[in-house]
């Protein structure tokens, strides 16, 4: 056999050793994957905080604490304008009242909110 050959023993030995060194890598890089954490994904108090409906926040109307709101109510009030940037939201973990605008949750239903149908009187 030619040294040069694709089967010569060298080759082989080569070929062999690369080829474990592959399996090596991709095992190490599926325990990897395998062991990574991602934040908040087995915490269930964070699961449950994203649930759609439930309860999270307080507003001020009229002067008077309402609430706790779920995620439905609060985009109808905002859809009905009663919940404005300058309303006062409070939520758990919250130390004062803060005006709607610099919450997160609320800018979000905001953003999804849909504006008025066109022709309607507003």
């Amino acid at each position: 056999m030619d040294e040069s050959s694709f089967y010569s023993v060298d080759r082989l030995v080569e070929f062999g050793l690369s080829l474990g060194i592959a399996t090596q890598m991709a095992n190490s890089m599926n325990a990897s994957l395998q062991a990574m954490q991602i934040p908040g994904a087995g915490n269930p108090m964070m699961s449950n905080a994203l649930a759609e409906d439930q309860p999270l926040l307080y507003v001020v109307l009229d002067g008077k604490s309402v609430g706790p709101l779920a995620t439905s109510e609060l985009s109808r009030l905002i859809a009905e304008k009663l919940v404005t940037k300058e309303t006062y939201v409070w939520k758990p973990g919250m130390s004062d009242w803060k005006l709607a605008e610099n919450v997160p949750e609320v800018l979000r239903l905001v953003a999804l909110t849909p504006p008025p149908v066109p022709g309607e009187g507003a």
